[in-house]
């Protein structure tokens, strides 16, 4: 997994070096393309034509990597849906906690600003 950064842009030149990995994160609310992309997720990300470190962030789910890839997160939570995850799933390596960590420290009211982990 890659180290989180807490300052992700999705400026314009972002937002054109991930073209093809957003299209291929959108295709994923069509149920045919879910199931085409879970038989076989290579495969479907070379068919978007994505880059190695693209396609490597999709398929080991590495989620910091996808938005240095330049994916929306809106994308990148269709990715977490096809594997019916929940949004901590996506979250959780942003702060350092794992899923079930960071729904308990949600559950308790998240953090204070400036209190780093909340335990």
């Amino acid at each position: 997994m890659s180290l989180a950064r807490d300052n992700y842009v999705l400026d314009l030149a972002k937002a054109r070096q991930g073209h093809a990995l957003n299209r291929m994160l959108g295709s994923l609310t069509d149920p045919a393309n879910r199931a085409r992309f879970s038989a076989g997720e290579a495969g479907y990300c070379d068919g978007y034509g994505l880059p190695d470190e693209a396609r490597r962030a999709v398929t080991e789910r590495d989620y910091p990597a996808l938005l240095e890839q330049g994916a929306s997160v809106f994308y990148a939570f269709k990715l977490t849906m096809t594997d019916g995850q929940k949004m901590s799933h996506l979250s959780a390596p942003f702060t350092g906690l794992s899923p079930e960590e960071f729904e308990a420290m949600m559950r308790a009211g998240g953090r204070r600003a400036g209190s780093g982990r909340r335990g």
